[in-house]
């Protein structure tokens, strides 16, 4: 399954949901898809969809996928990367009122150059699909672990002095 999931910034991604719908209509895209929209206000046709899920079902979807598209979002990746989705990213661009800013550009292209995700700037889901389903990425790594040591060296090398 394709699970698809758009953030809960209160702004439309309506390119998303229009482009997967073309690619299901067309026969183009075999496998089940599944969508949380979010504040999109474009209705999927040929798919199924919820605004949004509770926390359980979003969990539900995610083990059932092996395709996880997003926006650019960090928590919205690594959510997926931590649960060895493979993962399809495509950033929010403020000239499509999909967000304030362009900073999603970079986010998606830190995490393509760690080799973890697909990176589709270009909107093409089709190949992206059939990218992902042939290509092996890195298994993604937290670092929160050594972070939060860090700071914890750091507070008490202050505290002792």
């Amino acid at each position: 399954m394709i699970f698809i999931t758009l953030g809960s910034q209160k702004f439309q991604f309506n390119r998303v949901l229009i482009k997967i719908d073309e690619l299901v209509e067309k026969g183009l895209l075999k496998e089940q898809v599944f969508a949380q929209i979010g504040y999109s206000d474009y209705k999927p046709k040929f798919y199924e969809y919820k605004d949004f899920l509770d926390r359980e079902d979003f969990f539900k979807k995610m083990e059932l996928s092996n395709i996880v598209i997003t926006h650019g979002g960090t928590g919205a990746i690594i959510g997926a990367l931590k649960k060895e989705k493979k993962v399809i990213a495509i950033p929010r661009l403020a000239k499509y009122g999909e967000h304030v800013d362009d900073h999603q550009i970079q986010i998606i292209e830190q995490f393509r150059e760690l080799e973890l995700i697909y990176a589709c700037e270009d909107m093409d889901l089709e190949k992206a699909i059939k990218v992902v389903q042939n290509t092996k990425y890195n298994i993604y790594r937290s670092n929160t672990n050594i972070i939060i040591e860090s700071l914890r060296d750091f507070i008490e090398e202050y505290i002792n002095e």
